[in-house]
């Protein structure tokens, strides 16, 4: 992939969470005033993710539409009978537990270069003063093999590379198969779509986010929603803490065992000229447990236009402005996460 800029390095949140012995120690820049005053959802409140079942969608008119609504009406939906097989996902939980018990100089060894994203280390952070998300990450292109930086690709647990290489293919082979049942939503020719995602590259993000005595003041992710097309995430324990905003709250996401979460990136919002929804989310964290979560991002090549599909224009306007995926991706990471703002930049107002 192609370089995206690069972010300030901050220490290890995990090796500072390690070291806390009161709620007093919170350094200034972790504490996120927003993570107590926005609105959270009441546990009695009544709403459900929709849940798609891939396997059905892809022969079922109704289950296609359903897709269809969820990305429409939430911009996100939990995915089962996705086909990845359960040993495959329980030896990727296993490995990033694995690789994040390791000393922080040993996971060090993969950290970012002073140009890049890729590798051990934050993202997002631009200047000194800026506050800090609470967690930690390693962030991997996977595919196609041409991009890959070998240096950035753990070798402990000594099964972590073959386990990488196993899961992103199989994640993959979702995300075409999602891409496939969204075309017939949408009332698309498939090969429109599978031109545009000829090659599908693929990066994965690995989350660390550890506990912290007071949840009420840190944010383990800030507010935004995916620079990319399609996620597909794997919570990688039993803790939860991925929020999405509906109806001006964060609604809490309890992932059904077994499941991935997906969600629409801004590609996909700017190519349905807004049909399709990419939807704010943020990460909180607990008190007692750490959280782990991989991310798999997929997006067309950096070279290829972005601009809503004339095929799902209608009456001719336009409700972006046209771009390439590189020039957006760019301009999305010279800036620190800030919810939606990036893609408003592209909004024309009609």
């Amino acid at each position: 992939m192609a370089t995206m800029g690069n972010s300030l390095p901050v220490p290890s949140v995990q090796a500072l969470a390690s070291t806390f012995r009161s709620t007093t120690e919170i350094p200034e820049r972790y504490i996120r005033p927003e993570a107590e005053t926005d609105p959270v959802a009441a546990a009695d409140e009544d709403f459900e993710l929709p849940v798609i079942d891939l396997r059905l969608a892809q022969t079922s008119q109704e289950e296609c539409d359903r897709l269809g609504r969820a990305c429409e009406e939430w911009g996100f939906f939990q995915l089962v009978n996705h086909g990845v097989e359960a040993e495959v996902i329980e030896k990727m939980k296993l490995d990033i537990a694995e690789f994040f018990k390791l000393p922080l100089e040993e996971k060090e060894a993969y950290a970012q270069l002073p140009d890049g994203y890729e590798g051990y280390g934050q993202i997002f952070v631009k200047s000194e003063e800026q506050k800090l998300d609470w967690g930690d990450m390693i962030t991997i292109f996977t595919r196609p093999h041409s991009t890959r930086n070998m240096r950035f690709w753990p070798t402990h647990p000594p099964t972590f590379r073959d386990t990488l290489e196993n899961y992103t293919s199989a994640v993959r082979d979702v995300a075409t198969c999602v891409l496939g049942v969204m075309a017939r939503n949408l009332g698309l020719d498939p090969e429109i779509i599978m031109n545009i995602f000829k090659d599908i590259p693929q990066a994965v993000r690995i989350n660390y986010y550890p506990p912290c005595p007071d949840t009420k003041k840190v944010i383990g992710h800030s507010p935004h929603s995916d620079a990319t097309s399609l996620t597909v995430l794997l919570q990688a324990n039993d803790v939860q803490g991925l929020q999405l905003r509906k109806n001006g709250k964060w609604l809490p996401i309890r992932p059904l065992p077994g499941a991935f979460i997906v969600n629409i990136g801004d590609h996909l919002e700017m190519y349905t000229n807004g049909r399709y929804k990419s939807n704010e989310h943020r990460v909180v964290v607990n008190t007692e447990k750490e959280r782990l979560s991989i991310a798999a991002f997929h997006t067309p090549t950096h070279d290829t236009a972005l601009r809503p599909l004339p095929e799902l224009v209608q009456g001719g306007v336009e409700n972006y402005k046209a771009t390439t995926v590189g020039d957006y991706m760019k301009g999305f990471f010279s800036v620190k996460l800030d919810g939606k703002s990036y893609l408003q930049t592209l909004k024309l107002d009609n």
